[in-house]
């Protein structure tokens, strides 16, 4: 008789599950809840009068042999140029005997990185490198500033005890607080002196002014050495031709195929245990209340939510689950006819605009924390890409806050006047607008989350529930990382095992997934 396997949300980490259980595989019934009408989670492509957005934005790469594999199973590399790099003559590489993308949907694009931070209406290499054009965008007497105080973090180390010490420590205080400390804050919405360290060596590591020195010595002499480059220093990554949400609503297509359900618009309330194991859930539908019994969960649900919903949560549990922190997100997409920025780099884009994916905005006087151009990402994510730009302006705030509550209208009038106080856009510039919100994007690393191992220790000993994910383990992972969690899962229930060690280990390593 066939197991019964409940997968809790439809995003990159339960779609992953539901996939690698199915595939070559006929000992499991799969059923996938997801609360929305969507699958993706925040990797979902959101699609808006013939554009398309990328919540979050999602670069697909990894230093995962088994991730790049698994992505380019379903979605093998472009063979052929792309609409913009033919029409420019950009060359890439290309796959032989690979699709099509002018032909061909189901396709990954080779797509070249370029982020910069944008501060004082000046443009900086993302990471700071300390190159020509930024000596001359922060001028002689900055800049010798910048260099005595990196020199003083060298020799003279602070306790790494909070954030703001980890950053200065690699960077010295000067360009901390320049380039680090307005945009944490903004992210957080906390100052980096009251988060922990730990958010750092997750979300940077190895990242330091000797790696980025590194780098840019190995550029100018011609020799490239992608195997040690860091996280921020990767070049180019693969990209699907109409964002992440394609890629995951094929995987969800693949598990219809092999026999999988999803359930869409299913709100999981409530978790029922008995003699330590789950042995159903309660959902909330459009038919009312609905139990769901399966043999093995999955979960990749909020950890606060599932702590929440089983009864048998001891109180403290339930206290530390409830104080652990998210930061909740908002993306405005505008269509404009032009932006006021100027492409003063060497690369060539249609319509000659800035060719960055990311600009992190340090200015303190906007709340504005990154502008995404997904004429960049793909051009397919935008109807008109040579006549319009496409972008998304990403907020950070928590959920019922003044700006999460702010009407569709209301937020739409301040990202386009926030862009108009940068210089970015003109007056009557935009052309069209619409806002997403995602509620629980950030899992944060302050509050009770010093106490989370207590959370993990009570969660596993529940033998047939494994939490995967970013929100299932409330850590701050990639989407490579995400899958992992998921693919692990899958090995531990296929071989009857319950360890879940292999689940919770992943991305807690020095080395970081996304550096190859």
């Amino acid at each position: 008789m066939k197991k019964q396997v409940i997968i809790i949300g439809g995003g990159p980490a339960g779609l992953t599950a539901g996939y690698e259980l199915l595939k070559d595989n006929s000992d499991f019934e799969v059923t996938l809840l997801e609360e929305s009408k969507v699958l993706g989670g925040i990797s979902q492509t959101v699609r808006y009068n013939g554009n398309r957005m990328d919540i979050g934005g999602h670069r697909f790469f990894s230093k995962d042999d088994t991730i790049m594999k698994w992505w380019s199973d379903l979605m093998p590399i472009q063979g052929k140029p792309s609409f913009d790099d033919k029409v420019l003559g950009r060359k890439k590489p290309l796959v032989k005997n690979g699709p099509d993308p002018e032909k061909d949907d189901v396709v990954m694009l080779v797509r070249d990185r370029v982020s910069r931070i944008y501060y004082k209406n000046n443009f900086f290499d993302y990471p700071v490198t300390m190159n020509i054009n930024t000596i001359k965008n922060m001028g002689l007497l900055t800049t010798a500033k910048a260099g005595f105080s990196y020199l003083k973090s060298t020799v003279s180390k602070l306790p790494e005890d909070n954030l703001e010490n980890f950053y200065i420590n690699r960077f010295g205080k000067v360009l901390y607080s320049m380039f680090f400390e307005g945009y944490t804050e903004k992210l957080w919405g906390r100052h980096p002196r009251e988060i922990s360290a730990d958010w750092g060596s997750q979300r940077v590591k190895g990242l330091s002014i000797t790696a980025i020195v590194k780098d840019m010595f190995s550029k100018l002499t011609g020799k490239k050495n992608n195997k040690n480059a860091e996280t921020s220093l990767i070049e180019q990554f693969w990209y699907p031709k109409y964002g992440p949400g394609q890629l995951w609503e094929l995987v969800g297509s693949k598990i219809e195929e092999m026999g999988g359900k999803i359930l869409y618009s299913h709100s999981v309330e409530k978790i029922n245990t008995e003699n330590g194991k789950i042995v159903s859930v309660v959902c909330d539908t459009p038919e009312g209340k609905k139990e769901i019994k399966g043999d093995i969960f999955i979960s990749s649900m909020p950890v606060k939510n599932l702590v929440e919903g089983i009864e048998a949560s001891p109180e403290d549990i339930k206290r530390i689950a409830s104080g652990l922190p998210y930061r909740d997100f908002v993306t405005v997409g505008l269509l404009v006819r032009r932006l006021e920025l100027e492409n003063k780099t060497n690369k060539r884009t249609l319509a000659n605009i800035v060719p960055d994916c990311w600009i992190y905005v340090q200015d303190k006087g906007v709340k504005l924390g990154r502008i995404q151009i997904f004429n960049n990402w793909s051009p397919y994510m935008v109807q008109k890409p040579e006549e319009t730009v496409w972008i998304g302006l990403e907020y950070f705030c928590d959920e019922g806050d003044s700006f999460w509550n702010m009407s569709e209208k209301e937020c739409i009038g301040f990202a386009i006047r926030e862009l108009r106080k940068m210089g970015v856009i003109r007056k009557g510039a935009c052309l069209d607008a619409h806002r997403e919100r995602v509620k629980k994007a950030y899992p944060a690393y302050f509050d009770t989350y010093s106490e989370f191992d207590k959370v993990v220790s009570f969660l596993d000993g529940f033998e047939n529930l494994f939490c995967v994910g970013r929100n299932g383990q409330h850590r701050y992972n990639n989407m490579d990382h995400s899958m992992l969690t998921a693919i692990n899962a899958a090995k531990e229930i296929k071989n009857g095992s319950f360890d879940k060690k292999n689940i919770w280990n992943v991305n807690t390593e020095k080395e970081y997934h996304e550096s190859k």
